[in-house]
């Protein structure tokens, strides 16, 4: 990812909420390692796991969205990292916020975000998080059902809604979405007509193809379904529609090279000369996960013959939560920094590996991190870094058998 180009965008980041008032470390080429090794030393009583958010990357990935789909409007997926200082950089970058409860709502508006600028993406949401919305003026939001619909219908009869559909094609590289949300192709035509039966303001259709998708063809095939869907709307006399959201599922990868031109594509040839539309999205991980490094404390080793064992002070009740809901233990890439027991080598360069066992700290034998990993000899005290760590992670952590999440403080640089 290319570094940023805008002196006007740095300073906007550095005084955004939940970045102005912070340490935010300038890293030269290279110097993360020597950044952790900075904080390692400062924190040596209290050898905390620690992230490193690097709001240089944010804001390329940011940049790298306005080139390449500069007609979509980016509604950042608050569940996926609610770190303040990620939320705040947003913000001034121009992002939107996709939140799905009044707690993620109040999160954004604390940040000086204006209530239009949210949309309230749960399809089901309780009513008292809709009263909420309604109070601070949270207009937007989805459904698939009749049951929310007649929700809406009392709590916020003044909300603009997106009905949420069922992709015709979805991934399932990392986790499907459409068994518990999206209007099947013929439960569409009763929602509509019970939309404008009671009277409420659709304006648009949302669908969400599945996160970390892989298969361009599925934005293709949801966008077209949309397009049935608004014509349809015409033909019941109901107002012109004019909001697609194409939910998430982008990752900075080559894959977002792959999936932007054929979303460009798609608009073009399903809704030519349509001015008035408006395209949002909802992405979560294409922002979150390669900006954030996780930094941990190996508290623990046991040697078995040739194989090596270590305990780390964070696991899947914590950060990575993602192994037993999402099997991504093969993605997983960490490295050492051995500065306890060879300070003068601490990235170990050159020195042998050995098969590794990595655990982490509770007493559950299904916390286990990694399994035949190389890894160089390694002591109690060392540390292990691992790399793009930043979409739901601290996020979904919880507090299992006393380890406290919240006790994990993330560093800014830049």
């Amino acid at each position: 990812m290319g570094i940023f180009s805008s002196p006007n965008s740095l300073q906007k980041v550095l005084g955004a909420p939940g970045v102005e008032g912070k340490s935010v470390t300038k890293l030269t080429k290279g110097g993360l390692t020597e950044f952790i090794q900075s904080i390692i030393v400062k924190t040596e009583e209290m050898k905390e796991s620690f992230y490193i958010l690097d709001l240089g990357v944010v804001m390329s990935l940011y940049e790298n969205w306005t080139q390449n789909l500069p007609m979509i409007q980016p509604f950042y997926a608050v569940k996926c990292n609610p770190e303040p200082a990620l939320l705040g950089a947003l913000a001034a970058l121009g992002s939107n916020f996709d939140c799905a409860s009044k707690g993620e709502i109040k999160a954004i508006l604390a940040l000086g975000v204006s209530p239009d600028r949210i949309l309230f993406a749960n399809p089901c949401k309780a009513e008292s998080h809709i009263k909420y919305a309604a109070s601070v003026g949270v207009n937007l939001t989805t459904f698939d059902s009749r049951e929310e619909l007649d929700k809406m219908r009392m709590w916020h009869p003044e909300c603009k809604l997106l009905i949420r559909i069922k992709p015709p094609l979805e991934c399932k590289d990392v986790r499907e979405l459409s068994t518990k949300f999206g209007a099947l192709n013929e439960e569409v035509l009763p929602l509509l007509r019970s939309a404008k039966g009671l009277g409420l303001n659709l304006v648009g259709v949302a669908f969400h193809i599945g996160s970390a998708a892989k298969d361009s063809r599925a934005y293709r095939e949801a966008i077209a379904a949309a397009k049935a869907i608004f014509d349809t709307a015409i033909l019941l006399g109901m107002p012109k529609m004019y909001v697609i959201d194409v939910g998430g599922g982008f990752t900075a990868d080559s894959y977002f090279n792959e999936m932007a031109p054929v979303i460009k594509a798609a608009l073009q040839d399903y809704f030519p000369n349509e001015p008035e539309l408006s395209v949002i999205s909802e992405p979560g991980r294409y922002f979150a996960e390669t900006s954030s490094t996780l930094v941990t404390n190996i508290i623990g080793k046991r040697v078995r013959g040739e194989l090596r064992e270590y305990w780390i002070n964070d696991g899947t009740y914590g950060s990575f939560n993602g192994i037993p809901r999402d099997n991504i233990r093969p993605t997983i890439t960490c490295t050492p920094i051995a500065c306890t027991s060879n300070p003068s080598n601490p990235t170990c360069k050159e020195l042998c590996t050995y098969k590794a066992t990595v655990f982490g700290p509770t007493c559950d034998s299904l916390d286990t991190i990694l399994k035949g990993h190389q890894l160089p000899e390694l002591h109690v005290n060392d540390w292990l870094v691992f790399h793009e760590m930043g979409a739901y992670t601290a996020a979904g952590g919880s507090n299992f058998n006393g380890f406290d999440m919240a006790s994990t403080s993330t560093y800014l640089a830049i």
